[in-house]
């Protein structure tokens, strides 16, 4: 819940930098859905836009909640659906999560899809099983909805704490999401990047994406100012992926942090 009209300078010093990296990466700004259509405005193209999360229903009697067809109208080409502050604070459930990920995916938007576990859950060992249900139950039933789309590793025990992951655990995690996938979803699991967001920081962007099997970075805090960044930007533009991945710099405006 961060962004104001008098904030879009921000998106502008965004997508201008961007548009120096076109090519190397892609840069997508998830912004309130009041700022949708000014922010694709602002833009100009050069960074995409998208939305911070979606209703599972196209239409109906939902006072307050917004479709993906709604962000798609209004010029957003991905949603994030799952993120850990929802799941947390709106007690969203896997399936409910899948619901929101198969509308994103029926109205045309890549869905970002957050997994990942809590300090508790790391603590008891239950932290693998609890990425595996979660990503096996928060993707759509229809696979086909999936491509293009990307999973999001949240370590929640990371988030806000200046913690984060050494780089060992973090490649072991994002290889196990990646065999998951292909046992999941066959021949369309190469379409799924794995992004990874915690405690992400120009500092440490670098060698977290340079990682195998880390596909781009889902930036929370760090998006709130093109200072800030615009360094990740640059690094992500930097780093040689393997050939079935893409740079992708995803960051959340409303991640609290």
């Amino acid at each position: 819940m961060h962004g104001l009209g008098d904030q879009l300078g921000e998106i502008r010093a965004i997508a201008q930098f961007a548009s120096t990296f076109a090519g190397a990466n892609d840069v997508l700004l998830c912004v309130p859905s009041t700022l949708i259509s000014r922010a694709v405005a602002t833009s100009g193209g050069g960074v995409a836009i998208g939305g911070e999360d979606c209703a599972a229903d196209r239409v109906g009697p939902y006072t307050g909640d917004i479709s993906a067809e709604m962000l798609k109208d209004a010029g957003a080409s991905a949603v994030i659906v799952g993120h850990s502050e929802r799941r947390r604070r709106h007690q969203e459930t896997n399936p409910m999560v899948a619901a929101k990920a198969a509308a994103a995916g029926r109205a045309g938007l890549a869905a970002i899809i957050c997994i990942g576990e809590t300090q508790a859950e790391r603590d008891s060992g239950a932290a693998l099983a609890v990425r595996s249900a979660q990503l096996e139950t928060s993707l759509p039933t229809d696979r086909r909805l999936c491509q293009g789309s990307a999973i999001a590793y949240e370590p929640l025990w990371a988030i806000g704490t200046g913690q984060t992951p050494d780089a060992r655990a973090i490649a072991e995690v994002h290889q196990h999401i990646r065999q998951r996938l292909k046992a999941l979803m066959g021949n369309d699991e190469p379409t799924i990047r794995i992004l990874y967001g915690g405690s992400l920081t120009p500092a440490n962007a670098k060698a977290i994406l340079a990682l195998p099997d880390v596909g781009g970075v889902l930036v929370g805090g760090a998006s709130l100012r093109s200072q800030d960044f615009n360094p990740i930007i640059r690094a992500a533009a930097a780093v040689k992926q393997a050939p079935s991945e893409t740079d992708l710099a995803a960051p959340a405006l409303d991640a609290a942090q």
